[in-house]
């Protein structure tokens, strides 16, 4: 799964990256948590639009926002296929910014190790998104949300977490959002990222905390090497 992720990239490189007519407006982000706003883009009639979605989708037929809590991703293999995911996977694409990721592993002694995971290089990337948009029959309250889509892990990411993100570069996150994409065309981009075009570093537990949200959380801790997964 993907449950937690940053977003510290400056607004006019992710301008540049994801071909916005306009800076986005944001502030650095080291632990961004499910049902809190997140950065998006998605194609708009006058071009490519920057706007802040809730994460956790919540399909235009649910009763109450309580159903985003358990959207917050969406595998790959069924996203076609599921009642929550297939009309958004068809119609209401997205892209999902962020430059890293924590997945926690499973050590012998019970225990969880946080991992930060990023882009070797230190570029941004798009993680593969729906979106939605749902009105409150009651109050009339109107509210977008989104999901990522998740995939296989590659090989740095298998001893970690069964699942990561599928994780878009610039030319994958435009043949993403194109309109006019089959969806059966779309597969080839819900892959394993290269896994030798990213770096994963163990960090300290402060990020386990939701309300966690400053550089300390992508502080290296040198005594956390990768282990052998535990199954």
């Amino acid at each position: 799964m993907c449950g937690r992720f940053t977003l510290r990239t400056p607004a006019a490189i992710l301008k540049d990256f994801f071909g916005l007519p306009d800076l986005p407006g944001l502030t650095p982000r080291y632990n961004i948590a499910p049902t809190q706003p997140v950065g998006t883009v998605r194609a708009g009639a006058a071009g490519m639009e920057w706007v802040e979605l809730r994460w956790g989708l919540v399909p235009s037929w649910a009763d109450d926002l309580s159903i985003g809590g358990r959207m917050i991703n969406a595998r790959s293999e069924t996203v076609a296929e599921r009642r929550a995911f297939r009309e958004a996977f068809e119609q209401r694409r997205c892209l999902v910014a962020a430059d890293g990721f924590y997945e926690w592993q499973k050590r012998e002694d019970g225990s969880k190790q946080p991992f930060y995971m990023t882009r070797a290089n230190a570029e941004p990337f798009a993680f593969a998104g729906l979106w939605d948009r749902w009105r409150d029959r009651k109050t009339g309250t109107v509210v977008e949300s989104c999901a990522v889509i998740t995939t296989a892990p590659n090989s740095l990411l298998a001893p970690i977490h069964d699942r990561m993100p599928a994780i878009l570069d610039r030319d994958g996150a435009t043949e993403w959002l194109r309109p006019d994409a089959a969806p059966g065309t779309l597969d080839v981009l819900l892959q394993p990222f290269p896994a030798d075009h990213m770096a994963a570093v163990p960090v300290s537990h402060h990020v386990n905390r939701s309300a966690s949200d400053d550089s300390s959380c992508i502080a290296p801790v040198a005594s956390a090497p990768i282990s052998p997964r535990l199954f």
